[in-house]
């Protein structure tokens, strides 16, 4: 048996070349010079919500082939179901794929082949592959039989086309309700395939469309659009996700109703996996529905695996497009470590990100052998993987805030940080120091710990080579601007959240995905700007929030320092 392009290239295994199976297929086209050498690819998202970490895997690949291989890849909204959608998730769309760093040739709309697709659906009619039922949607489900057993003929499959014509006609003039009619395409109720076994490819929608107005009251399917659309673009090489291999075959079926007699040119539809990731959801109408429930804050809430989500967390195109070459693409189904997402993340952002102190859970630390009003100008890298991106200063005095969790009273043995007679410690960039004691209010709780500098040991300077077993960070309380630190962390409590009834949402949440804190951060962030990238030394990767104001700053937590794994 003759082998698709598809399957020859998935059976030689993409290892042997170093390409996917997909850029396997691509080259072999090239060269044999099909469609002329030309490489032509679509990203068709549907503009009903927003795109998220899913979609970014394929928008990798569909544009990805096209600037690899001097080709030109469209974005082309499928917009044929005006109930759901809206211009708000079209300007969306646009700004996520331009953030991720891609260009689209042209911008199209399924909608601007609605002239096209009637008239092809005229002639369906008249050719006897298409009629009008009138049939109710659930009479024509109970009809289509299962995998085992042959459906049954609708009543109306034998009218005349002239009849069909004339009603398709007047279902379009808004004559007929909502679910009164459907066209459907006439196969085969007996194929094994039950997708040709009479598909509906035209439904009455009398719902404004947000291009077209009311211009039309009957519109496409899906299955009937999509193909139909390639080929009036000129795609070469129709890239989707797996769960559309059992489309196909109509795909192919109707495409080569549509091609002219006596030409070659088609498109060809190619598959690989969906990007499945735990503790996350995917599912665009469950995400819609989180939104509607006032269980996030909105579309760009940093816990949402949104592109614009994950934009207001803080990560970067790069670690995403780092991310989606990291895993590949493949025809097997799979989940994927939410881990290995946060990796890439971190690894991007350990090239720019600054470095700066901030202390999440305060407690002051008094150095007693400096004198009061002591400030010292401390010169800090600001980034020890790039010099390039120079120093700023940080304060030095009297005073400081440390984490309280660099303090015990009473430490176990292995405890390196500061104990009162315990091991010297070095403040990052400063004095070595000893822990002589503590403060206690009236109730035993630790107010202030108390140190003593070695002054000679100032990192630089001679004393400063004694080894200790930790560092840790501070901030001047002289010095130290407030500011509000966002904790997120995964959403869900489930490794697979999929099955989740979205009436059930609420109930699986991790009541520990945001955790709002008061913190003290280094004076050179006054000046921060939304989008920054900044990692708090010990504590994490973080970025600065839309919702930070001069006096009023706010930093989200994009990713731990270390994989929890």
């Amino acid at each position: 048996m003759n082998k698709t392009p598809l399957e020859d290239a998935t059976s030689n295994g993409a290892e042997s070349t170093g390409l996917n199976f997909i850029e396997q297929v691509v080259v072999a086209d090239i060269q044999s010079g099909k469609y002329d050498g030309r490489v032509q690819t679509r990203f068709p998202p549907e503009p009903n919500g927003y795109l998220h970490i899913g979609h970014a895997k394929a928008i990798c690949i569909d544009f990805g082939i096209a600037q690899k291989y001097g080709g030109v890849c469209n974005l082309r909204f499928d917009d044929t179901n005006p109930i759901k959608e809206d211009v708000e998730y079209v300007d969306a769309i646009r700004e996520d794929i331009h953030w991720l760093g891609f260009e689209w040739g042209k911008e199209c709309y399924a909608s601007d082949y609605f002239p096209q697709l009637y008239a092809f659906a005229e002639r369906l009619i008249m050719t006897g592959h298409a009629y009008v039922d009138e049939q109710s949607a659930e009479e024509i489900a109970q009809q289509k039989g299962t995998p085992t057993t042959p459906g049954i003929n609708s009543p109306y499959r034998d009218r005349p086309a002239e009849e069909s014509l004339d009603l398709f006609h007047r279902m379009n003039a808004g004559e007929f309700p909502e679910g009164a009619m459907t066209l459907r395409a006439k196969i085969d109720m007996a194929s094994d395939d039950m997708h040709f076994r009479d598909p509906i490819i035209y439904r009455i929608i009398k719902r404004p469309h947000h291009r077209t107005g009311t211009e039309w009251q009957v519109y496409p399917m899906y299955d009937f659009a999509h193909g139909q659309s390639d080929y009036f673009e000129g795609v070469t090489h129709s890239i989707c996700t797996l769960e559309f291999v059992p489309h196909r075959p109509l795909y192919n079926y109707l495409v080569e109703l549509l091609m002219p007699e006596g030409t070659t040119y088609r498109p060809y539809q190619f598959e690989f996996n969906r990007l499945n990731l735990t503790y996350t959801m995917m599912s665009k109408r469950k995400l819609l529905s989180l939104v509607q429930q006032g269980l996030v804050t909105g579309w760009d809430d940093p816990r949402m695996p949104t592109l614009c989500g994950l934009r207001r967390r803080g990560y970067t195109p790069q670690s995403i497009r780092d991310f989606v070459s990291m895993i590949g693409y493949t025809r097997y189904e799979g989940t994927i470590d939410l881990s290995l997402l946060e990796h890439a993340v971190r690894n991007d952002l350990n090239k720019h990100a600054a470095r700066v102190s901030a202390v999440l859970d305060p407690v002051k630390l008094i150095l007693t052998n400096l004198p009061e009003g002591h400030d010292e100008s401390l010169e800090m890298v600001n980034n020890p993987e790039d010099l390039s991106e120079g120093t700023h200063i940080q304060h030095l005095t009297r005073e400081l805030w440390i984490d309280r969790s660099d303090f015990m009273e009473e430490a176990p043995k292995k405890y390196y940080r500061l104990t009162p007679g315990g091991l010297d410690v070095r403040l990052r960039g400063g004095y070595i120091i000893k822990c002589t004691g503590c403060e206690k209010d009236a109730e035993g709780n630790v107010t202030a710990v108390l140190a003593e500098v070695y002054l000679d040991s100032k990192t630089g300077m001679e004393g400063s080579n004694r080894k200790v077993k930790a560092t840790i960070h501070w901030v001047s309380t002289a010095y130290a601007l407030d500011a509000e630190v966002r904790l997120y962390d995964r959403l869900f409590l489930e490794e697979d959240p999929s099955g989740i009834p979205a009436e059930e949402l609420k109930d699986h949440l991790n009541p520990d995905s945001l955790i709002v804190q008061h913190a003290y951060v280094e004076e050179c962030l006054q000046d921060a700007q939304v989008g920054d990238h900044l990692q708090f030394q010990r504590v994490g990767y973080f970025t600065v929030d839309p919702d930070s104001r001069p006096g009023a700053l706010v930093f989200n937590r994009t990713v731990s320092l270390k994989d929890r794994r």
